[in-house]
């Protein structure tokens, strides 16, 4: 099996709705996010030739993805009232809502998803919250 990994930075801030503690304020980080994908076969066309993949194309692919959430106020859907959510918008913050809690395991599934979205055949996930801590995301059998 042959793997490739490639990793892309964001910084954006959040909370933690429900959560007693720190998290529960607004605060940020500067998130680091890993993806490797694996293939038994290299390809063996001619721009591609011994390759899994073209490094760019995956490289673009994930920084694609990371610069969607860049310097963003990331909310969990529903976790906050939506006149404020509006005062905040009409000021020109970027407030972007997710469906999940925006959690380091939960950052971990969705770049995995949406990666295999863009049809890379992703093994892992790993997204660091800080230089040390990480939460890492792979489908079981």
């Amino acid at each position: 099996m042959y793997y490739l990994k490639t990793e892309s930075c964001f910084d954006s801030a959040h909370f933690l709705s429900g959560y007693e503690g720190k998290c529960s304020n607004i605060h940020g980080h500067r998130w680091r996010v890993v993806v490797e994908i694996g293939g038994d076969n290299l390809n063996q066309d001619r721009q591609t030739r011994g390759m899994l993949c073209d490094f760019s194309a995956l490289k673009e692919a994930l920084r694609d993805e990371t610069e969607s959430l860049d310097h963003r106020l990331i909310i969990e859907k529903g976790s906050m009232k939506e006149a404020l959510l509006n005062m905040l918008r009409e000021n020109g913050f970027n407030v972007t809502e997710v469906l999940f809690r925006p959690t380091a395991e939960s950052f971990a599934k969705y770049f995995f998803d949406r990666m295999k979205m863009r049809g890379y055949s992703v093994k892992s996930t790993e997204v660091y919250e800080t230089p040390v801590n990480y939460a890492r995301y792979e489908e079981g059998l």
